[in-house]
């Protein structure tokens, strides 16, 4: 081979060397990340789950009658399993939206101390699980960006990265948005409201 060859050559090949591991390393830069933020994740739901029981304890004191209730949720906290923490999280997330629901009722103790401190944790621990959450599927986002794009997808199938799911978690806090709409503007299409 002539030196004009090999020179072009030996930079092209340099090139894709350096482009490859690149592209490799940020794979694994967004794999950490991704990990990362899901022990912030779970670290806030410990939290959460850590709270509840004072917080059961502080409604179960204004409403001794649904004792049934308190004592289903209380079980239901201290069955966290691996395999299927994501909708025991959503169940336990339900469950808290009942029991406050249920605080609604006693104006009492919706004005206790104890209750609203509990309540204002919560609350911090709900925005720090949505935080957690939003970190997380903004790398997963960037992660299967990368996964799909072209030439780094050549790098996926070879080191077998593939495209990773969002992270679906309901809050306590949470609330539905309300229908503003009445029954009569059901009809109507989007051009008259």
């Amino acid at each position: 081979m002539s030196p004009p060859i090999i020179v072009p050559l030996l930079f092209v090949t340099f090139f894709l060397v350096a482009w490859s591991i690149g592209t490799y390393n940020k794979f694994i830069k967004y794999r950490n990340r991704i990990e990362e933020s899901l022990q912030g994740i779970d670290v806030a739901l410990k939290r959460r789950a850590n709270l509840i029981p004072s917080l059961v304890k502080v409604v179960e004191k204004y409403s001794s009658h649904e004792d049934k209730i308190f004592q289903e949720k209380t079980r239901q906290l201290g069955m966290l399993s691996e395999p299927n923490r994501l909708e025991e999280e959503q169940q336990i997330s339900r469950n808290i939206g009942g029991l406050l629901a249920i605080a609604e009722a006693y104006p009492d103790l919706k004005a206790s101390t104890n209750f609203l401190d509990l309540q204002n944790n919560l609350d911090e621990i709900e925005q720090d699980v949505q935080q957690a959450r939003n970190r997380y599927n903004g790398y997963i986002a960037r992660f299967n960006t990368q996964v799909e794009s072209f030439p780094a997808s050549y790098i996926a199938r070879k080191f077998h990265f593939t495209k990773q799911d969002y992270l679906v978690l309901e809050l306590a806090t949470q609330r539905e948005m309300p229908n503003i709409f009445t029954p009569s503007d059901s009809g109507r299409t989007d051009k008259e409201v």
